[in-house]
């Protein structure tokens, strides 16, 4: 299976960083974001890969040259003259694309298991429970009992950015324009769009330099 990792954003939470580079290649515990996410898929059987960039592709362009051995896999680069969505980043790689692939946002970590997102017509998506980016203060008639400090949420799943796709997905795919608010939503509407759970992984989005300095410590210690 083929991995396209989607690395075209502009990553403007996280400047003045992202005004030197993308965000994928922003260090996280002294190697890039995307470094990570191949090994981890690496370490389950995929070895192609093809990089979907637009903001500062000339670096990541040059990253990708300078590591392809280094990794021991395979990169194709799926360049954009203009910031085209998620939707219609992928659907300008369809003629690489003509089995089931495997679709990472590029500003994720994670170590779920790829290969249990399968079963769905057109698109299968990871969910993780969420995590409540504030500490909680459980009562008990009034009194405070306990504090609670960012608890997962285990009653609310939300899109891991982790997809296995179908070539049906490219009925679905805009000219230009967001996966998560174009084709999802029809796809959901239609009823073909699976969602498996991923209760006890690792997962975190970077966004902020905090993400950037709590996944430094956390990622080396789950790899």
């Amino acid at each position: 299976m083929k991995a396209v990792i989607l690395a075209g954003g502009y990553g403007k939470r996280l400047r003045p960083l992202t005004d030197e580079k993308p965000k994928p290649l922003l260090s996280v515990a002294d190697k890039p974001i995307i470094e990570w996410q191949i090994q981890w898929l690496v370490k389950q059987g995929i070895k192609q890969f093809i990089i979907a960039t637009g903001y500062k592709k000339e670096l990541m362009v040059e990253w990708a040259s300078q590591s392809s051995d280094r990794l021991g896999v395979e990169i194709l680069l799926g360049v954009e003259g203009e910031p085209m969505g998620t939707g219609g980043a992928i659907k300008r790689l369809r003629e690489f694309l003509r089995e089931n692939f495997l679709v990472v946002n590029g500003d994720i970590l994670t170590n779920l298991d790829v290969s249990l997102l399968k079963g769905g017509e057109v698109a299968t998506i990871a969910l993780v429970p969420l995590k409540s980016p504030f500490g909680v203060v459980r009562t008990d008639n009034n009194k405070v009992v306990e504090f609670v400090e960012k608890p997962i949420l285990e009653d609310y799943w939300i899109n891991a950015g982790v997809y296995v796709f179908t070539p049906r997905i490219f009925d679905y795919l805009p000219e230009k324009g967001d996966l998560e608010k174009e084709t999802f939503p029809k796809l959901a509407r239609d009823g073909l769009l699976l969602g498996v759970k991923f209760p006890k992984v690792y997962w975190r989005s970077v966004d902020s330099m905090k993400d950037l300095e709590e996944a430094s410590q956390e990622v080396p210690k789950i790899w």
